[in-house]
């Protein structure tokens, strides 16, 4: 199981499949800077777990085309040596940039290698639309082009193929990929790793935060797909409409950069980086309403997980994501707010947090329904039923599904490696 991302709940499902008997080594990239799920073996965890980093030579620069490529290039050949070092049933490949994939797409059909493509970002779109805007139109065809048969070859070429919605599967139609063994299977967020907690702990004290302030929060990545200003754009317009606002960022990178920036020394604004993972619920829970970003060109080929994390947290949501976006319709459900990503959607965000203070326990009520939903549907027992059908269609065994060996083996060497 390699999930470059190093995310909570990749690792939880590499715990579920090896707590199922599963030999799984979970790897994951030590050079990609984004908040962290649990990448240590613990002592509760079966002995058929590894959780190993793969870390390359190059730098990883992460907004040069030239560099960005050449540390894809790198890091497949190392991730691609550990193979010949220990050779797995199948890999599922998560989060994997695009070049760094069609590398090593090309090694798993010289090898014969069954492999599993998580889709989790169309990263083509991405690329095709980052083009758009710094390239003269013909070079920004060409680009996008490009990239676009990359990503469809990896879909056609993969053994199985898991999208985590619908437009995916629409997509690949788009692209001319038809298969008929995708299974759309949707992100979710680890329910005992994320729990709803008092709002007065030890995170919150540790960093200070007022305590008669109604706390906005900001948790995850900010990158090309956000815009981290609109989140001062709420902070503002919240206190135009006479709300006491404070607003804590937890991110790293470029986006946090430029909101520290733009923020100066403002007493209000607080930026305190990626959290350890064993702080993320109580981080979480010192929070009022979370907050989520997803700029107009990225709402077909991304889904921001940060949402399904805040479900599980209990949180209640305020998002500035295209209406279409599957976490915009998560939002609306649980009585959350949703909002074009502009300054406009700031300020109807600020409006819709002016009426919810107001209720007598409207944002208490609106953080119950989320954490009701997340228990509705992030079921890892279920999602593991799921993923092994996955990998027994990759595998291309009859039956109904893998046999998994007993849940604690003292000799490794005795099962058959299933996952790796």
């Amino acid at each position: 199981m390699h999930d470059f991302s190093g995310h909570p709940f990749q690792v939880q499902l590499s715990r579920e499949l090896a707590g199922r008997g599963h030999h799984v080594r979970h790897t994951y990239s030590t050079q990609f800077v984004t908040g962290r799920g649990r990448l240590e073996v613990e002592a509760a965890d079966p002995a058929t777990l590894r959780i190993e980093g793969v870390t390359c030579r190059r730098p990883m620069v992460k907004y040069s085309p030239v560099g960005r490529t050449r540390f894809e290039l790198d890091y497949a050949s190392t991730w691609r040596a550990s193979f010949e070092r220990e050779p797995a049933d199948v890999v599922v490949a998560c989060n994997v940039p695009l070049f760094a994939l069609s590398r090593m797409k090309r090694h798993f059909a010289r090898t014969g290698q069954p492999w599993v493509l998580w889709h989790q970002d169309l990263y083509s779109l991405g690329v095709g639309a980052e083009a758009a805007r710094k390239l003269p139109g013909p070079l920004a065809d060409l680009a996008r082009s490009a990239v676009e048969r990359l990503e469809r070859a990896q879909v056609h070429a993969a053994s199985s193929v898991v999208a985590i919605s619908e437009a995916m599967v629409h997509q690949y139609h788009r692209w001319g990929v038809t298969r008929d063994d995708v299974q759309v299977i949707p992100n979710w967020a680890p329910l005992d790793d994320i729990t709803p907690g008092a709002r007065d702990n030890a995170w919150a004290r540790a960093h200070h935060l007022p305590e008669k302030a109604v706390r906005l929060m900001y948790a995850g990545t900010l990158g090309r797909k956000h815009n981290a200003l609109l989140l001062l754009d709420i902070l503002d317009a919240a206190k135009a409409r006479g709300i006491d606002a404070h607003l804590v960022v937890a991110s790293e990178g470029v986006g946090a950069d430029d909101l520290a920036a733009a923020a100066g020394s403002r007493p209000d604004v607080q930026i305190v980086g990626y959290q350890p993972a064993a702080e993320l619920s109580d981080m979480l829970a010192s929070a009022d309403v979370v907050l989520a970003l997803l700029e107009p060109d990225a709402a077909y080929f991304s889904v921001p997980s940060k949402v399904l994390t805040y479900l599980a947290a209990g949180r209640p949501i305020a998002a500035l994501v295209p209406v279409g976006n599957p976490a915009a319709q998560d939002v609306a459900r649980i009585g959350g707010f949703v909002g074009a990503p502009t300054a406009q959607g700031a300020a109807d965000a600020a409006e819709w947090l002016r009426h919810a203070v107001d209720r007598p326990h409207g944002l208490a009520t609106i953080g119950q329904a989320a954490r009701d939903l997340a228990e509705t549907r992030f079921a890892i027992a279920r999602i593991g039923d799921s993923f092994e059908q996955v990998l027994h269609t990759a595998l291309g065994r009859k039956g109904s599904g893998l046999t998994p060996m007993p849940a604690r083996v003292e000799d490794p060497t005795a099962a058959d490696r299933i996952a790796s």
